[in-house]
């Protein structure tokens, strides 16, 4: 298991929602968790090219940030679903401002992307 070697710079709200939502999946997981997408394979569906063990951890990592509620049925084989907490649903908005931000810039950002792996 990953350990911290430093510790995290905590001095403002930016350096605190980079520490809770640093992980390439994280934003994605949050967002379909929104739209309904709520078992572990639903969401692996959504995101093929993330592994489980990724999902995995960036899960347990939301759920540590109380943003996702875990939910484990008593049952063979084992159900899991994940919900947003009320306060996961407070950043949906803001996760949409970003997406649209996004989705308006789209043709500048993919250039400017992939020229830099060119």
């Amino acid at each position: 298991m990953y350990e911290r070697k430093t510790t995290p710079n905590l001095n403002c709200g930016l350096d605190l929602i980079g520490e809770v939502l640093y992980g390439k999946w994280k934003i994605r997981l949050l967002w379909f968790i929104n739209e309904g997408f709520q078992r572990p394979s639903e969401l692996q569906r959504k995101i093929p090219d993330a592994s489980r063990r990724v999902l995995n951890i960036q899960l347990k990592e939301l759920e540590d940030h109380e943003l996702v509620s875990k939910l484990i049925y008593p049952v063979v084989p084992p159900k899991v679903e994940y919900s947003l907490t009320d306060f996961g649903k407070t950043l949906i908005p803001v996760i949409a401002v970003i997406g649209g931000w996004g989705d308006e810039h789209e043709e500048r950002l993919r250039n400017v992307i992939l020229k830099k792996l060119i």
